[in-house]
């Protein structure tokens, strides 16, 4: 075999071998993961970022969209029934007890990263830009950590797949 055809097979079998690496790890995220835990650390002091027994749902698709959504466990009704009405005190409840946020990801397998590409969000300081997380996913958990969390500090989130 001349040296062009042996530099082709090698590169076809590199190139699919490092593709298919790199869907490994991508195709790790997709499904639906349920929230463990949130913990923001802001200058030393640790607390659960959402208030205790809060809830969120974690959707990465094979396409590479995603959608994030988190709420604490006891946000309040609106009196007037109209989310549109509601009162001073109730729309704080609202905003500092929740986030929201979506767009499109891309996964690093060589520095275990992953990008949110956030395209819009109840935090409107994050449309249009992108979010790097370091991660670790062992089992059926997913660990990351938001350096620079809405709030302040950093965030540590923990996400178990849903089945």
């Amino acid at each position: 075999m001349n040296k062009i055809g042996t530099l082709a097979i090698a590169t076809v079998i590199i190139g699919t071998t490092w593709t298919q690496a790199i869907a490994q790890t991508a195709k790790e995220f997709v499904g639906t993961w349920t929230l463990v835990s949130s913990t923001t650390e802001l200058e030393g002091v640790k607390s659960d970022t959402f208030g205790p027994n809060s809830k969120g749902l974690l959707v990465f698709d094979a396409s590479g969209r995603y959608v994030v959504t988190f709420f604490a466990d006891n946000l309040p009704k609106f009196a007037s029934n109209n989310r549109a009405s509601g009162t001073t005190d109730e729309n704080k409840a609202i905003v500092t007890g929740s986030l929201a946020h979506f767009g499109t990801y891309t996964v690093n397998e060589a520095d275990k990263s992953f990008t949110f590409h956030i395209e819009n969000a109840t935090f409107p300081n994050w449309d249009k830009t992108e979010q790097k997380r370091a991660f670790g996913i062992s089992d059926d958990e997913l660990k990351y950590t938001t350096p620079v969390a809405t709030a302040g500090g950093t965030a540590t989130l923990i996400w178990k797949r849903a089945k």
